[in-house]
C-alpha cells in the first residue's frame, strides 16, 4: 500500500474546505496514509468533525488535535504509520490514531505510548468521541455551515466513492479481513444517494472502491430497497445514468463481471477494469489460497476484449512469494505476455504480522526477489510502450486534473485512473482550459507510459 501523493495528504495540503476558521473555534489536522479506502474515512470523519463545528487545519500548529489515518498492510506500511505518528507527536504533541494500524493499538501504543487514544478502521464514533474528549467542541450553528458536498480530500472533479467495507477472501499474504472484517455492504440507494450529491456539487468522476467491489451485495442477498438493487451490476448501471464518468476498482474475476462489459460498450461505465490477479501459475496460486485458474482468465480476457474492444485491463501482481520457483515465475512471465495488460503493478513478497504466508516453507531470497522484480517490469513496460504507441494518431476523451503556472495541462483518458496509472500531457493551447473540463485530444506522442497530445 502506498502513501497519499503529497497534494492529498491533508498535513502538506489544505483540506478543500472554502471558509474560514472563525474565532476561538478548535481545529482538527488530519494525515491520512494507505488506499483511497482510507481516504474515504478521512474524508468522512472530517465531515462529521466540521458538521460539529470543528476547523479543518492544513498544518501540524494551527492545529488543536491530529488524527493520523493509518495502513497497516505490510511491514513497510506500518513502519510509515509509526514514523507519521512519531512525526505529529514531535509537531503537535496531541494525537489520535484510527485506520488499519488501529488494529492493534498494542502495537502503536508500544512504540508511541502518548497518543491520546487508538481506534480501528471505520470506527466513525469512536473517533469522534475522541476528538471530543481531546478537544471539546464549540459549534456555533450561525457561522459553521458545512459545505454541500462534506469534506474533500481528493480535487473537486473526481471522488472515490465506497461501496462496502472488509472482505470474505482468507488470501493468506492478506490480513485485511482480520483488520476491516468480513464483507459488509452499504445499501444500494444509500450509495447512489451519496453519488447523486457528488456529481450535483461538481464531481465528474466516480471511483468505485471496496475490498472486493466483485462481491457487493453477497451479504445482504443483494437486497433490493428504495428501487435499487445491491449487486454490481445493478449498481453500475444505475450509477452510470449520472452522468459522470463511473470508473471500476478492485474488481475480481467471477464469471458474473462479464455481465459489466456491455454496460462498457454502451458508455455507462468507463471501459476500465482493475483486478487483483496477483500471479499466474496455478501452484503459488493456491498457496496464496487464490483461484487457481490463469487459463480460464485469458479467456475471459478475451471475451472482455470481443465485446468491449476499448477496455483497458489493469492488475497487480506479486513476485518472490514463498515457494515461487524460477519456472513458476517463468509461467507468470508468459502469462503476462499472451495477457497483454495494459497497466501493470507489482509487489515484492514481504512478511506481514499476522499472515499465514509467513508459516509457508521456501521463503525466497531478497536478491532473487529484486531480480525477478525487475524482470516483471521490464516485460510489463515492454508491453505498455507498444500499446501506448498504437494510440499514437487517435482522438481519445481526457479529463483535465492539473494545469500549472507554465500552462502545462495534466489529463487523464479513460484507461487512467488518478495517482495509480498514466497521464496525457498538453503543452500548447490549454489557456481556455480549466480542472475538471474534459475535452477531445489527438495523441501525436507516446512514452513508456505516458501520453502527449493537442487540442482537437
Amino acid at each position: 500500500m502506498s502513501t497519499n501523493p503529497p497534494d492529498l495528504r491533508p498535513d502538506l495540503a489544505r483540506a478543500r474546505v472554502s471558509d474560514s476558521p472563525r474565532k476561538g473555534q478548535p481545529s482538527i489536522g488530519m494525515v491520512s496514509l494507505g488506499c483511497p479506502k482510507a481516504l474515504v474515512d478521512s474524508e468522512r470523519i472530517l465531515t462529521r468533525l466540521r458538521a460539529e463545528g470543528y476547523g479543518i487545519s492544513g498544518d501540524y500548529t494551527g492545529a488543536d488535535a491530529v488524527i493520523v489515518n493509518t495502513c497497516g498492510f505490510l511491514d513497510s506500511a506500518k513502519a510509515e504509520s509509526l514514523e507519521a505518528i512519531g512525526e505529529a507527536l514531535a509537531e503537535n504533541g496531541r494525537v489520535i490514531v484510527t485506520g488499519c494500524l488501529g488494529a492493534e493499538p498494542e502495537y502503536i501504543t508500544g512504540v508511541h505510548p502518548k497518543v491520546l487514544a487508538v481506534t480501528g478502521p471505520h470506527q466513525y464514533e469512536q473517533v469522534l468521541d475522541a476528538v471530543h474528549q481531546a478537544v471539546p467542541p464549540s459549534p456555533d450553528p450561525f457561522v459553521d455551515l458545512l459545505p454541500a458536498s462534506g469534506v474533500k480530500l481528493t480535487p473537486r472533479h473526481y471522488s472515490y466513492l465506497k461501496i462496502s467495507e472488509g472482505c470474505n477472501h482468507k488470501c493468506k499474504f492478506c490480513i485485511i479481513p482480520d483488520m476491516r472484517g468480513r464483507l459488509a455492504s452499504r445499501p444500494a440507494h444509500a450509495v447512489i444517494r451519496e453519488a447523486e450529491k457528488l456529481v450535483e456539487n461538481g464531481v465528474r468522476e466516480l471511483l468505485v472502491i471496496s475490498q472486493d467491489t466483485s462481491a457487493y451485495g453477497v451479504d445482504i442477498k443483494h437486497a433490493e430497497a428504495n428501487g435499487h438493487r445491491a449487486h454490481i451490476t445493478d449498481l453500475a448501471r444505475d450509477l452510470g445514468r449520472l452522468g459522470a464518468w463511473l470508473r471500476l476498482h478492485y474488481v475480481y474475476p467471477y464469471p458474473h463481471v462479464r455481465q459489466l462489459i456491455p454496460l462498457m460498450a454502451e458508455g455507462l461505465v468507463l471501459p476500465y477494469l482493475d483486478i487483483p490477479f496477483q500471479h499466474a501459475h496455478p501452484d503459488v496460486l493456491r498457496r496464496m489460497a487464490r483461484p487457481a485458474a490463469a487459463a480460464k482468465t485469458l479467456d475471459e480476457i478475451a471475451a472482455w476484449r470481443r465485446d468491449c474492444p476499448e477496455i483497458a485491463l489493469r492488475s497487480t501482481f506479486i513476485v518472490g512469494y514463498p515457494g515461487e520457483t524460477e519456472a513458476e515465475f517463468q509461467t507468470l512471465l508468459d502469462w503476462l505476455e499472451e495477457a497483454q495488460l495494459d497497466r501493470v503493478g507489482c509487489f515484492k513478497y514481504e512478511n506481514v504480522e499476522g499472515a499465514r504466508s509467513n508459516a509457508l516453507p521456501d521463503h525466497v531470497d531478497e536478491g532473487v526477489k529484486n531480480d525477478r522484480w525487475n524482470r516483471f517490469m521490464e516485460k510489463a513496460q515492454a508491453i505498455s510502450v507498444e500499446k501506448l504507441a498504437a494510440k499514437v494518431g487517435s482522438i481519445q476523451q481526457v479529463i483535465v486534473d492539473d494545469i500549472d503556472e507554465d500552462g502545462i495541462a495534466t489529463c487523464r483518458t479513460k484507461a487512467d485512473a488518478p495517482e495509480i496509472d498514466g497521464c496525457l500531457f498538453i503543452d500548447e493551447g490549454t489557456e481556455a482550459l480549466s480542472v475538471g473540463d474534459m475535452v477531445s485530444v489527438e495523441v501525436d506522442e507516446a512514452g513508456e507510459y505516458d501520453l502527449w497530445g493537442r487540442l482537437v
